[in-house]
């Protein structure tokens, strides 16, 4: 079975209730993203930016294997992040008045999920490599879980659960 889409600039009654077109909507939705992007930039690159000193300080040649491999994963991390939470407004910028916005709406939204899976993994590791500087690796990894736990369900779950209870109401 298809469904039809309504034509531009007839409204599609979204289920929100919102009384706007299907362009309207994906221009929304567009600039909504973009502006939770920003709330999420200066996070990595505060992150990116003080990985970026750590190999050039004394205690970096104090290191041992396992948290040069763990700075290592964390700066990829932070990288990909970086350049996958950019990506949406770089593409915007790129093909403005290209007339599909649809197509970067939905591009966007993968490269926002996808960057911001790989900034927990960022955050995660930069918690395991710094506890486990401080103190030790048990208290590192018992650090790790905790902060990939609360990533988990702050970011992943509660959503996962708000959502199942918005089927079951409506």
């Amino acid at each position: 079975m298809t469904t039809t889409q309504p034509a531009r600039g007839v409204p599609d009654g979204d289920a929100d209730g919102r009384d706007e077109t299907r362009a309207e909507r994906v221009d929304r939705e567009l600039m909504e993203l973009l502006n939770e992007l920003r709330v999420a930039l200066p996070g990595v690159q505060f992150l990116f930016a003080f990985l970026l000193v750590v190999p050039f300080q004394e205690s970096a040649t104090r290191m041992t294997e396992l948290q040069r491999d763990v700075y290592f994963v964390t700066l990829l991390a932070a990288v990909v992040a970086t350049a996958l939470l950019i990506a949406p407004a770089a593409q915007h910028r790129a093909l403005f008045r290209q007339h599909d916005k649809e197509d970067l709406l939905r591009r966007s939204n993968r490269n926002a999920f996808l960057g911001l899976t790989v900034l927990a993994v960022a955050l995660v590791s930069a918690v395991l490599l710094v506890t486990d500087v401080l103190f030790s690796l048990p208290q590192a990894v018992a650090a790790a879980t905790v902060v990939a736990v609360l990533v988990g369900w702050l970011w992943i779950g509660s959503p996962i659960v708000q959502r199942a209870r918005g089927r079951r109401a409506g």
